[in-house]
């Protein structure tokens, strides 16, 4: 894939995207409408990424089709649930049909030297999520800070099973950042497993996509960047997409790079 050229960057992000409402005030309407926005002229996203309470609405509105994944939040925002809620959470958030869990770590924990905290709650939660549901761990590296914190969270969630690790829940002040991509990408090609790498939050456009994807490109190998490796976790940045793979001028990056 060329990703100098706009038009073929936009199209990879598209089948990349978690597809993502985890707004508080989020309504059965707008969850509605994010499901018919996931199937585009272009192609569907990879996932809708939703709060719990609306799985089983979007269940119902993709029926037995997987062409877009359900994905769901459990110990979030704030990663502060013990092991038995968060197990619960998830458990009925399969039952509800979720296809993808997205579980934030007690990082405030891990922060305070307690790593056994986050190997006990991955474990759990990886022993509920029964092939195929995909485990992405949620570590948010902007509250860790600390590049050694942050490339330990990683190894971590690797060691107990995670198939994909997730910068951040959007919910904090610093959420996905080059520096830290390139921190859990490289404690992903370290490890030699077979995980998966998903930003998340202030990625608004094609532009920011593409650095994040030529960073995977530099880090692991050309064209490793596909649905079962890599995801966006991102609201706005699908009308950039549309935007540009209709031939319009793709937008300035949003993120600050």
């Amino acid at each position: 894939m060329e990703l100098q050229r706009p038009r073929e960057a936009a199209a990879l992000a598209l089948s990349l995207l978690d597809l993502t409402n985890l707004k508080e005030d989020c309504t059965a309407e707008q969850i509605a409408a994010l499901c018919q926005k996931a199937h585009t002229q272009y192609g569907t996203t990879a996932a809708i990424c939703i709060w719990p309470r609306f799985v089983a609405q979007a269940r119902a509105a993709f029926g037995n089709s997987r062409s877009v994944r359900i994905a769901t939040v459990v110990n979030f925002p704030s990663g502060d649930l013990d092991v038995a809620t968060v197990v619960g959470e998830t458990e009925r958030a399969i039952a509800d049909g979720a296809d993808e869990i997205d579980l934030v770590i007690p990082y405030r924990k891990f922060i305070a030297g307690d790593e056994n905290a986050v190997s006990e709650m991955v474990a759990a939660v990886r022993k509920a999520c029964v092939a195929p549901v995909l485990l992405k761990v949620i570590i948010e590296t902007g509250e860790l800070k600390d590049k050694a914190l942050i490339r330990r969270a990683s190894e971590i969630a690797i060691a107990e099973g995670a198939d994909f690790i997730k910068t951040s829940t959007g919910k904090v002040t610093v959420n996905a950042t080059l520096e830290a991509a390139d921190i859990m990408l490289q404690a992903i090609r370290d490890s030699k497993k077979k995980v998966g790498f998903k930003p998340a939050g202030g990625i608004g456009t094609v532009a920011d996509a593409t650095l994040y994807l030529r960073l995977a490109e530099t880090i692991m190998q050309p064209n490793w960047a596909m649905p079962s490796t890599f995801r966006f976790g991102a609201s706005g940045i699908l009308d950039d997409i549309l935007n540009v793979l209709a031939g319009g001028e793709p937008a300035k990056s949003a993120s600050g790079y």
